[in-house]
């Protein structure tokens, strides 16, 4: 720490830190546009202009810019001094002469960091009487809205997408006295990151396409804490709601998960929750009924007994919990196949039983040595490779500190770093983007892959077993990585059920355990494929196959299937017999699926939209999302159908939860491994109101005019101490209950600032989640011993798996609009040789025959591909319910002549 004065004012700041970031987090105001917490400084846009003294005697000092002055020992500089003043006022004006007066319609007003700093430096009116320089605007896709003229060239966005998240497709082109901020021509952004250039930017350069389909301000948005759904990370994020529908989600920074940006995913698949397909009320028999009829079946089907229960990995907690206790543990299945469940189980028992810890997403960032082991990390954790693509960063910065120059200042940082990259390792079955910043890439089939991991282990630890029959090339790859993850101060091992393999979850476990074993201690982590896989696996239920014996063996009277489309976990045959063996199916769920369409009772789920719950994420951190909006129809949360149709049938039932805390109780008392996830949240009764309504929330009388013109009651809500209004009691709110950063003067996302430890840091009051999930610290540390075989491929067939795809292959997301979009055509993808064998060029048709199924799909040529291995998108509708990796054939579709060929 180091003592600097800020207009006379004694202050201790950090000496590894600029004068901006000290300033900003010790609470003062300074406009600035180019410097970003995450992404340095670069001194482009002077606007965070200070004065700096030599000492106490100093009255003249000169302007610094203070992103680009050290905070060092005995600095003194004055904000309010009037050149300093003055100075900021003129570097404004500057950027209005050209700037359109457009706020009134502009996308981001009222949430413009531009609008916040011009009223900070006091600027009131433009000198500026000439013509103003214009741009065309591009068509950047469907997720992404373009408007150029509102630039002021601080250069955040190519900063951001091209230093940062690694994308190649934006640029900054100049043309004389002009510079454009583009694409070389109109198309989709590429990056799976563009969305955060929406909050990155900070003017409407860069908008939410999604939004302006249905446009609000954000003072009239309603918000709650909340978190994306589409994997299994868990990202922070706050979704906002306006006349009953959803409109838009943004980051809600999470020091320890997601920092300050999300994936496009995860940040526009919330369209789904507005999809035609929604069910918004209880279907009978497919015919519409009223909530007091669908209760009253309910509870007759429930009367009858033997029920048995299908959970599932995208339900919350709680709603798992309340099915497991309405149908008793022996009666509470697993809603995804046993070979899923199984890899699951084993990721559990390896970070539950052994030495490695599972890294949050800000540890996985400040890994210097990476093994990613059989995953396509950037289609099934995106937000994960984008921590990762910084990892290599890491190693180089010793170069960065012998030459003394702090990491904070970028361009110099990168200068001297030049191309240097960190070590990291990539072993999977087809390419990934990250291979292109990767020290060593190895393509081959899972049992290769986790050969691989093997050697790596036993390179390591001469005690791990030992991998015949390897190539000398592999040996040397192996030897290799063995090297540089010994040789980092925090390895970091990446692996999970991509796969599907068994064999390749414990060669990452191996390959962590073996540098435990050596006393250099590992990170392991482990993607899960849906947002609360971990959490239902925890309830240790049952596996989904034994559901058919225990129909047929107990003559069970009732299923009831929640938040799950069972013909995607298992095969098609097989689920609707099982449905064709219960006398009652009852599902509960957000949109209408087959699951849905084979159900006597259908009751709708309420989304993350409109109902709270706990979702543990990759990591084991159990976190809560709340309700946005209270739904004008029957949708609610599963486990309140669940609850209320128990009473139905005994009102003493104990299911008599009145609140989520309740139920959360006694979910902690009856299960030990969620002992501590009262901790997530405070008990409502604890804390006060809180507004999910900013204070200049517009319309509350004449938004329901056409029903009443007087102002109707909030409805309450029982489940947390969010307000459905703008009433806020709380002095100060707790960081898992702030629906939005927002601060006198910050109206934008940059409003962030303010309520963290130090900028860039951790949450005041800590960041939100509580892990369930620690490492034993005297593990019993026993080496698998199994290592499978080499794979040979077969004559005349191929080994198909899945290739993941972030858009199209996550289910829920891709009923948003503009994600629909942007997701592949099925295909199959085959090997150049392959194909070439086969008889099959691009773009022809082949059948695929895997057991009793049959499809077509077009052919795409892959050279990254491994020899004897096909692959088709996850996802895709015509292979729902198929268990993969699996053998399949090919054969050619002919093509039928066109009419009048000879």
């Amino acid at each position: 720490m180091s003592t600097i004065y800020i207009d006379n004012e004694q202050r201790q700041a950090d000496a590894k830190q600029n004068l901006l970031h000290v300033c900003l987090s010790l609470g003062y105001d300074i406009p600035y546009f180019c410097w970003h917490p995450v992404l340095g400084s670069v001194g482009a846009c002077r606007q965070c202009a200070v004065k700096q003294f030599r000492d106490e005697k100093d009255t003249a000092g000169k302007l610094v810019m203070a992103c680009m002055t050290p905070a060092a020992e005995g600095t003194r500089i004055s904000i309010a001094d009037p050149d300093a003043v003055g100075f900021r006022a003129a570097v404004i004006q500057g950027l209005m002469q050209n700037h359109p007066h457009d706020c009134p319609v502009c996308d981001e007003g009222g949430e413009c960091h531009l609008q916040d700093m011009t009223v900070m430096t006091g600027h009131r009116s433009r000198e500026y009487s000439f013509g103003k320089r214009t741009f065309r605007n591009q068509y950047l896709g469907p997720l992404v809205n373009h408007e150029m003229n509102r630039c002021i060239q601080c250069q955040r966005c190519v900063r951001f997408y091209r230093e940062y998240a690694g994308g190649d497709d934006l640029n900054a082109f100049r043309l004389r006295d002009s510079i454009y901020y583009g694409r070389h021509e109109d198309g989709v952004l590429e990056n799976e990151f563009s969305g955060n250039l929406v909050e990155v930017c900070p003017t409407g350069v860069f908008t939410d396409a999604t939004l302006k389909r249905h446009y609000t301000r954000k003072w009239d948005l309603q918000m709650a804490p909340s978190l994306c759904v589409h994997c299994g990370l868990g990202c922070n994020t706050t979704v906002g709601e306006r006349y009953g529908t959803l409109r838009r989600v943004v980051n809600h920074y999470n020091h320890e998960v997601n920092g300050y940006f999300l994936c496009d995913r995860g940040r526009f698949g919330y369209e789904f929750v507005e999809s035609d397909l929604r069910i918004r009320h209880p279907l009978l028999n497919g015919e519409a009924a009223t909530k007091s009829e669908a209760l009253e079946r309910f509870g007759a089907i429930l009367s009858e007994g033997n029920v048995l229960g299908i959970g599932s990995p995208r339900a919350s907690l709680e709603s798992n919990f309340a099915l497991r206790t309405l149908v008793g543990p022996d009666h509470f299945f697993a809603g995804i196949s046993d070979e899923q469940l199984q890899l699951l189980s084993t990721m559990l028992h390896v970070l539950r039983k052994g030495p490695a810890r599972s890294p949050s997403l800000k540890e996985v960032e400040q890994s210097d040595a990476v093994f990613v082991l059989g995953e396509d990390v950037t289609n099934v954790a995106p937000i994960m490779a984008l921590k990762l693509r910084q990892t290599i960063r890491q190693a180089p910065m010793q170069i960065v500190e012998k030459l003394h120059i702090p990491e904070w200042l970028d361009h110099s940082v990168r200068e001297a770093v030049q191309d240097a990259k960190g070590p990291l390792f990539i072993a999977s079955p087809y390419a990934t983007k990250l291979d292109e910043i990767a020290t060593t890439t190895y393509r081959a089939a899972p049992d290769d892959i986790a050969r691989l991991g093997f050697a790596v282990a036993h390179a390591i630890d001469g005690g791990a077993p030992v991998v015949e029959g390897l190539s000398p090339d592999l040996e040397k790859m192996a030897a290799d990585i063995a090297s540089a993850l010994a040789g980092a101060k925090r390895p970091l091992i990446v692996s999970g059920a991509s796969c599907c393999s068994q064999y390749v979850i414990e060669a990452a476990a191996q390959v962590a355990w073996a540098l435990c074993r050596v006393d250099h201690p590992a990170l392991l982590s482990f993607t899960t494929p849906e947002c609360n896989s971990f959490g239902l696996t925890l309830m240790e239920p049952r596996p989904l196959s034994e559901i058919f014996h225990a129909i047929k063996g107990e003559t069970a009277n009732t299923l009831i299937v929640i938040e799950n489309d069972l013909h995607r976990r298992g095969p098609v045959s097989a689920i609707a017999s099982l449905f064709d063996d219960v006398g009652h199916v009852v599902v509960l769920d957000h949109l209408n699926n087959a699951t849905t369409e084979a159900a006597e009772l259908v009751l709708p789920a309420g989304t993350f939209a409109e109902a709270d719950g706990t979702l543990v994420n990759n990591e084991g951190r159990a976190q809560r999302f709340f309700q946005v909006f209270d739904p004008s129809t029957e949708v609610q949360a599963s486990w309140r159908w669940l609850r209320e149709g128990a009473i139905a049938v005994d009102s003493k039932a104990k299911m008599l939860w009145e609140s989520l805390d309740e139920l959360t109780t006694a979910m902690a008392t009856e299960l030990a491994v969620f002992a501590s996830i009262r901790q997530v949240t405070p008990p409502r009764k604890v804390v006060g109101k809180i507004a999910r309504e900013p204070n200049r929330y517009s319309g509350r009388t004449s938004m329901l005019a056409n029903i009443s013109v007087h102002e109707p009651k909030p409805p309450a809500d029982p489940d947390s101490a969010l307000a459905f209004s703008m009433e806020f009691d709380p002095e100060t709110v707790p960081p898992s209950l702030r629906p939005f950063f927002w601060a006198p003067g910050w109206n934008s996302i940059q409003a962030t600032n303010k309520f963290q430890s130090e900028v860039g840091g951790p949450l005041r009051g800590g960041d939100p989640g509580i892990r369930l999930i620690e490492p034993l610290s005297e593990p019993d540390l026993k080496y698998y011993s199994m290592v499978p075989t080499a794979f040979h491929p077969r004559p005349n067939e191929w080994l198909l798996f899945p290739i993941f795809h972030i858009f199209g292959s996550e289910e829920l997301s891709s009923y948003a609009q503009g994600i629909a979009q942007l997701a592949p055509a099925p295909y199959v993808a085959l090997n150049p040789i392959d194909a070439s064998l086969s008889g099959v060029n691009a773009g022809e048709r082949v059948k695929i025959s895997l057991e009793n199924s049959e499809f077509i799909l077009e052919v795409v040529v892959r050279a990254d591909l491994p020899r004897g291995v096909a692959g088709i998108p996850a996802g895709l509708s015509q292979a729902e319910g198929m268990i993969l990796p699996a053998f399949c054939s090919l054969s050619p579709v002919l093509t039928e002549p066109s009419r009048g060929a000879s």
